[in-house]
């Protein structure tokens, strides 16, 4: 059986290249384009708020987010399930 040893540093940076970046940003935006296809309307604030954001862990992956930055955005999630919808349609 053969050993295989990883580099952590190397790892590590590899997780928060921008090449992993993009692999992570597709599905981030399809989630995205379901939520805001799927979001109730009113004023549209929720809807428009909708978004992908990227940021990094605390040792330095690449992680992308799909928020709602309206401030009643919590509610709307809370009684529809927007989000979480939108993320099990995208297949995430």
């Amino acid at each position: 059986m053969a050993k295989v040893t990883i580099d952590r540093r190397s790892f590590n940076a590899l997780m928060g290249s921008s090449e992993v970046r993009a692999v992570l940003k597709a599905p981030a935006q399809r989630v995205e384009s379901a939520a805001r296809s799927g979001a109730p309307v009113d004023s549209g604030a929720y809807r428009d708020s909708i978004g992908v954001e990227d940021s990094k862990t605390s040792i330095g992956w690449a992680r992308e987010h799909v928020v709602a930055r309206a401030p009643h955005s919590h509610i709307v999630e809370s009684r529809t399930g927007n989000l979480a919808r939108a993320l099990g349609s995208a297949g995430g």
